[in-house]
């Protein structure tokens, strides 16, 4: 699959840092993934979960977690925002 955008997983590392391995593993593991239904998106992330039209994946440990768009046909996964877990506990991402 193809991550748009790496831009944002850098950007959140850069407020917090610790946070840039676990990004930088989750965005290796999806573009090296092939992931066709939410089933098989499971089966390599098993925190994931559908919220509406998004997918909320717990980063870190369940310290942040990141809120994405995927289109499984094209093999597409935009990121629509990184937030701490108090950030996300707002909902104002919704």
């Amino acid at each position: 699959m193809k991550l748009i955008s790496n831009k944002a997983l850098r950007e959140f590392a850069a407020l917090h840092p610790d946070a840039d391995t676990p990004l930088q593993d989750f965005r290796r593991l999806v573009e090296s993934g092939t992931y066709a239904s939410f089933a098989q998106l499971k089966a390599t992330f098993a925190s994931v979960d559908k919220v509406g039209d998004r997918y909320v994946f717990n980063i870190g440990g369940n310290k942040y977690r990141l809120i994405a768009a995927i289109a499984f046909q094209p093999g597409l996964v935009w990121v629509k925002a990184v937030l701490t877990h108090r950030e996300y506990d707002k909902g104002d991402w919704k």
